[in-house]
């Protein structure tokens, strides 16, 4: 069959366009015709173009046609501004605008125009009229990293058959690339130096980073409120980044990433012998900097390394972690013994019940004694360390029963701010998490303290809401004094855009929660 391309330059005219788009919805046939693929390949052009024109709903179509040169210019930003309204689905057109205005600087539109595109795209992210896979924000320097792990098996290392480990970090914008490597399979601790040096490499850290629910960095979820692995959580806070998590079971939603890592393994690692781990890690730094940096990307038609030169590294965040965030230093294990108390320098010490005769690892630090899950290095329950020898230290919490527990921190909330308003929020947490009602509670009792008494009209806010995390009334609290400090307050339509803060992290006997609606 004859294959003649579509030319689809505004020169051609802008109707050749608006046929080719009913043409591909009408073989599209809303999922019941051809395939995406099918189409790409019958018209001659690439799946992201098919699929940009089926995601276009006749309210875009028209705008196309009513103003074509203004809407190819917004066109180019798509991703992100969807990104934001994913996010933060009330934000007014001219607050996008602005924050477009400071990423890209000159906007080549007027207000009218953005307003009328943001308005389409509201009404397909928020009624969800297509199946959207999560953005790629590649056409706006210095936001997004995609990171994703991988490995190749069978490689000749110093006369041993090995198994590379390895992880891709790629730069949305300028595809700058950069591939962290071990010998052994990566927890925690190596996740963590594989980003350190991919961001020193960089030169800089982007403002959030994108992954697949791997362990390393997402424990659980539960109604797309994340138990974020805590240790690699305190990483990003002190990178100065936010993490962004793909959907669970979802691996359409990443993007591009996952292709690097096919070709890391297929143009460098692949058919190659090494005579040791030095040599490995020389080869990988000489393939990026002479292969994979330096060639044309398909995409973007643009050298990797040049690209973010000129276009990218001025937008990165600068890169400066605490150095005890990066320490690699063990940790001691201990077995709980069946009464939950393990020994510590002539001392013993409580540890919640969950873990009773299981193997925990411990550390010390500024007088603190941490113990962690060993399968995680999260940190289940913190003590002083005792100067007495001989001394038993117990947290009452680690023994004391479930329900109990849970009927004391209801009624410290409602002692905090009131019955009513107690009762309410409770209700609204056990409704919104009920598997880790209690770990909510103490959440929030815990942002509670750092406040005095909060104004009635807060407090009827919160409990009219339909859901409620710890996480969400951090945030509606912090974004409520920011807005009554300006002489106004926030409205219920108004959205939280506080950047969530990973360094709430309390120590308590389950993983910790970390909301994060993506």
């Amino acid at each position: 069959m004859c294959r003649h391309p579509i030319n689809f330059k505004l020169g051609d005219g802008a109707l050749k366009e608006w046929t080719v788009i009913h043409k591909i919805k009408a073989m599209h046939s809303k999922g019941s015709g051809l395939s995406i693929r099918a189409i790409s390949r019958e018209l001659n052009i690439s799946r992201n173009t098919v699929k940009k024109y089926l995601q276009l709903d006749e309210q875009e179509i028209s705008m196309m046609q009513a103003d074509p040169s203004r809407y190819k210019w917004l066109d180019n930003y798509r991703d992100y501004l969807i990104n934001l309204l994913k996010e933060y689905p009330k934000l007014s057109a001219v607050k996008l605008m602005r924050r477009l205005k400071n990423k890209v600087g000159t906007l080549q539109v007027s207000e009218r125009s953005v307003r009328r595109y943001v308005q389409a795209l509201k009404q397909q992210v928020t009624v969800g009229q297509f199946r959207y896979y999560e953005p790629i924000i590649e056409t706006v320097p210095g936001v997004q990293c995609q990171v994703d792990p991988g490995e190749l098996r069978q490689v000749l290392i110093n006369g041993k058959l090995q198994t590379i480990h390895f992880v891709v970090f790629v730069l949305s914008y300028s595809r700058l690339m950069y591939v962290g490597l071990s010998l052994q399979p990566i927890n925690t601790q190596s996740f963590i130096q594989m980003h350190d040096e991919a961001f020193r490499y960089f030169g800089g850290v982007t403002e959030e980073c994108v992954y697949d629910q791997t362990k390393l960095v997402v424990l659980h979820e539960q109604y797309r409120e994340l138990t974020l692995n805590q240790r690699f959580a305190q990483y990003a806070t002190t990178a100065n980044f936010r993490i962004r998590a793909c959907e669970g079971f979802d691996p359409e939603s990443k993007g591009k990433v996952e292709a690097d890592v096919k070709y890391v393994k297929q143009d460098c690692l692949y058919g190659e012998v090494f005579s040791s781990e030095t040599q490995l890690r020389e080869h990988t730094l000489h393939w990026l900097n002479n292969v994979a940096n330096v060639r044309e990307h398909g995409t973007t038609k643009q050298q990797p390394q040049s690209h973010y030169d000129q276009l990218e590294r001025p937008h990165m965040i600068h890169y400066q972690p605490k150095l005890d965030v990066l320490s690699d230093a063990p940790l001691a294990t201990r077995k709980v013994d069946k009464t939950g108390l393990i020994s510590w320098l002539s001392s013993k010490y409580s540890v919640p019940m969950q873990w009773q005769k299981n193997r925990i690892g411990v550390s010390e630090s500024n007088s603190s004694l941490f113990i962690h899950d060993l399968a995680t290095a999260e940190v289940i329950a913190e003590h002083k360390v005792s100067l007495e020898k001989g001394a038993i230290v117990k947290n009452r919490d680690h023994y004391r029963d479930k329900a109990q527990a849970i009927e004391t921190l209801e009624l410290q909330l409602q002692e905090r701010i009131g019955e009513a308003a107690g009762v309410a929020i409770a209700a609204l947490l056990k409704v919104t998490m009920p598997s880790y009602y209690k770990d909510q509670l103490r959440g929030v009792l815990e942002v509670l303290g750092k406040y005095n008494e909060l104004p009635e009209a807060l407090l009827s806010h919160l409990t009219e809401r339909d859901t409620l995390t710890a996480t969400q009334l951090r945030e509606h609290i912090e974004a409520w004094m920011r807005t009554e400090s300006r002489g106004r307050l926030l409205s219920s339509d108004e959205p939280v855009s506080t950047p969530i803060d990973l360094s709430m992290c309390q120590r308590v006997s389950q993983p910790n929660l970390q909301g994060a609606l993506l």
